[in-house]
């Protein structure tokens, strides 16, 4: 058996195997070193939050007609620049369903949709060309516009407690998936594409030179800001997106407040910030199709190359049901993640299958480290707690993860089919790993640490069982 591994048998719960080194066994003693919660007050004091002028350029003073029939696209162009070449304050959407194709956001901008707001988005992909500069899973390249964009913009924010609606089902963007559950035999899949951009991204070709729009049926994000500064959204409802909702790309302090996200299809990530520095999300509604939060900073080759990490992120007071995972780092990790501090959230769901999970590869890699949650509250989740390393393409590269500090904190989880699924590899372990005051009430299994250096066990229990190794 290799020596980093090391296995025992916890009678009364079944078989777990656990795991750290042979000089590095699992801990139960009161001296756990303090996580630096402080630093996450520091990191959401210091964000900056746009403001903007007290002047408002509302849509249908620039032609638009809330009739759910009329192109509103050129009034939503021509407010938001009137309303930035005079310096700044909000573009207002009253009530009514604006259908609108594309809106690219403008430095000092606030779009704001007052109660019973709707922009509703054509479902044409030729309305979203020409292509922009974009990120799709992880790659930079040129594709089909973000129905919100931003590109290389400072003060913007997207707020009020109006709706956006994505339109997408399984009759459009949704079948592009090309999975049996979405696909129709009339719709041509994203898969070849797919293939193609990562192919050109390992190859180094200039992402400028990667044209991936009509004809290769990538789905665009909702909502993206790509490098920019100073950005908020908050109280909007978002619904039913082609792709990922809520995408900030290399951005610096983000605020996401008060946002309920509601999309059950493929891709449908609830808030995904990437390579992203000062990032707040708080008091936001999740339900979601894939992961609800998913902190990313690019993949494999594309993510080295810019070598930008997602950090000092803060989660918290949020409520999460259906999704992939609840507060997940990964999978396009390769650029590295640090301080990461989630708190004070809930989550349950039949259709939750992770509450907490890192995934990457040995193709992914990355640094992963400084990674805290505490006082959170499961109700029904199908993994509890997921840390693997083999993740899609799994153990076929040469970039091995590390992964390392990770503390959950005051953890209670009141059904779950499996409490762990913690699996390191054995030439490079998980480190420093602590689980203090977790409480799984029911548990079908423990499940499995395995390959951990640095395993810190303190009050843990399992269906009413201490769990001591």
């Amino acid at each position: 058996m290799n020596k980093l591994t090391r296995r025992t048998t916890l009678k009364g719960l079944a078989a777990l195997p656990l795991a750290g080194c042979a000089t590095h066994q699992a801990i139960q003693s009161a001296q756990v070193t303090a996580a630096p919660w402080h630093l996450a007050d520091d990191i959401a004091a210091r964000i900056t939050v746009p403001r903007f002028p007290d002047r408002d350029f509302f849509i249908t003073e620039f032609g638009a007609i809330g009739d759910d029939a009329s192109d509103c696209s050129d009034a939503f162009k021509s407010a938001i620049t009137a309303c930035h070449k005079a310096g700044g304050g909000r573009v207002v959407v009253p009530p009514g369903v604006f259908l609108s194709g594309p809106i690219h956001l403008l430095s000092n901008v606030n779009l704001h949709l007052q109660d019973g707001a709707t922009i509703a988005f054509y479902t044409d992909p030729k309305r979203y060309l020409p292509a922009v500069f974009t990120r799709w899973e992880g790659v930079e390249f040129m594709g089909y516009s973000p129905l919100i964009y931003a590109f290389e913009q400072s003060n913007i924010a997207l707020t009020g407690k109006g709706t956006l609606d994505g339109r997408a089902n399984k009759t459009t963007w949704w079948p592009w998936k090309g999975n049996k559950q979405w696909g129709r035999a009339d719709f041509p899949s994203q898969e070849q594409g797919r293939k193609q951009l990562f192919a050109a991204a390992e190859a180094g070709v200039p992402p400028q030179e990667r044209h991936y729009s009509e004809g290769f049926y990538f789905r665009p994000p909702f909502v993206q800001p790509y490098r920019c500064q100073n950005v908020l959204i908050e109280d909007v409802i978002i619904i039913d997106a082609p792709f990922w909702l809520l995408h900030p790309v290399l951005c610096e302090n983000v605020t996401v407040r008060g946002v309920k996200l509601k999309s059950l299809g493929p891709n449908s990530d609830g808030c995904d910030p990437e390579s992203c520095k000062n990032v707040l999300i708080e008091h936001c509604l999740f339900d979601t199709g894939d992961d609800c939060i998913a902190i990313k900073s690019g993949r494999n080759a594309d993510g080295r190359r810019l070598g930008t990490a997602a950090e000092n992120i803060v989660i918290r007071n949020c409520k999460m049901l259906a999704g992939h995972g609840g507060v997940v780092i990964g999978s396009e990790i390769s650029g590295d993640v640090r301080y990461v501090f989630a708190e004070n959230n809930t989550m349950s769901s039949p259709d939750l299958q992770r509450s907490f999970r890192i995934k990457t590869n040995s193709v992914r890699g990355g640094l992963l480290e400084h990674i805290y949650m505490r006082n959170c509250t499961v109700g029904t989740v199908q993994d509890a707690i997921v840390i693997n390393f083999d993740y899609e393409e799994g153990d076929a590269g040469s970039f091995d993860p590390t992964v390392r500090h990770i503390e959950i904190n005051n953890f209670a989880c009141a059904n779950a089919e499996q409490a762990f699924e913690v699996l390191g590899f054995a030439r490079a372990p998980i480190m420093d790993l602590r689980f203090i005051d977790c409480e799984f009430k029911h548990a079908d299994k423990p499940g499995a640490i395995e390959n951990v250096a640095g395993l810190v066990l303190k009050n843990v229990s399992i269906n009413g069982k201490a769990f001591k190794v």
